[in-house]
């Protein structure tokens, strides 16, 4: 079978397709082959060798492939032989792995696809999942309103949808026309273009004055800004440890709005790695709301499995908006 491996930590360059014999699924797991691959920001970190929970080399990047269960080991009732599945790395040992035509994961690890979901959307449900644990598991109160900035990325666009499925009113900012274009054939109500719009005046304009009770914003320059939209006891939460520190004393600033009662938290899904009972009921979730109608993935970037180099470039220069899929054949 055909992956896309790295040898050793570099750009996009350093992803080579090879030829690996076919797995053979161990007692207790069973071997899914791929009908779609989803090309996500972890899968960048893991190829530039930068990612805390870094595979061994050489490694196959790759964190949610979905397909079809082609052969059990021993000992597995289910799921039966031609089920459709999704695997995410977050439910296996290491993470990586789904840059393959086919890989043998537990049987207990993948999640069960309802026929109303294509294989290209089925590879978005991980963001949507991420999306429900920044909104439900991040020590935040349950939000009536909630500003999410670069509206037109995917997890960015999860939350948006989320929000609309759950009541909560959404908010988002872009940086260019085109990604509110985007955002907003994707479901998102109001879109803010920074560089033509008070993104304060407008917060507290669809607020009725009283800020939103979540902010969500990656960290570096300009992110205790952010406090400042925030209504009494909200959150500002950092969903992106990767950034440059804040420009302005965090502690100063709380305390310049202490009357409110704010509160800022660095959240990862990784602190779900030990509570697989909360994480897969995240999932679970997402994959009934989308089966249901409530959630629409934007149109994909579908791309051959050997261009995975090519993905990785255009998922790093923002050139693409919507998820990037890998075809395996």
């Amino acid at each position: 079978m055909k992956v896309v491996q790295l040898r050793a930590p570099g750009g996009p360059e350093v992803l080579e397709l090879v030829e690996r014999p076919l797995p053979e699924p161990k007692a207790g797991e069973v071997r899914v082959r791929a009908l779609a691959i989803g090309v996500g920001s972890a899968d960048t970190l893991i190829r530039n060798g930068s990612y805390a929970w870094m595979p061994p080399l050489p490694a196959i990047p790759g964190n949610e492939m979905a397909g079809v269960v082609e052969a059990l080991g021993g000992g597995v009732p289910a799921p039966a032989i031609g089920q459709r599945v999704l695997v995410s790395s977050r439910e296996l040992p290491q993470r990586g792995g789904c840059y393959a035509q086919a890989i043998c994961v537990p049987a207990d690890a993948v999640y069960l696809l309802p026929d109303a979901l294509s294989p290209q959307d089925a590879v978005t449900l991980p963001n949507y999942q991420l999306a429900g644990a920044f909104l439900y598991d991040s020590g935040i109160r349950p939000p009536r309103s909630m500003l999410v900035h670069g509206a037109a990325g995917g997890v960015a666009t999860a939350l948006i949808q989320l929000c609309l499925a759950d009541g909560i009113l959404p908010i988002g900012t872009v940086s260019t026309e085109a990604k509110r274009e985007f955002a907003r054939a994707s479901g998102a109500p109001h879109v803010i273009l920074r560089s033509a719009e008070s993104v304060a005046d407008k917060v507290m304009s669809l607020t009725e004055g009283r800020g939103v009770d979540v902010v969500f914003e990656r960290a570096g320059p300009g992110f205790t800004r952010n406090l400042d939209l925030l209504a009494p006891r909200g959150t500002l939460v950092s969903i992106n440890s990767l950034g440059e520190p804040p420009d302005a004393d965090l502690f100063q600033e709380l305390k310049r709005l202490l009357g409110k009662s704010l509160a800022v938290r660095c959240y990862s899904i990784h602190t779900l790695d030990r509570e697989p009972a909360t994480r897969r009921a995240l999932m679970q979730r997402a994959i009934d709301l989308m089966a249901g109608g409530k959630l629409h993935p934007p149109p994909p970037t579908v791309m051959a499995l050997a261009d995975a180099g090519r993905a990785h470039a255009l998922l790093e220069k923002g050139e693409t908006l919507g998820k990037i899929v890998l075809r395996p054949d």
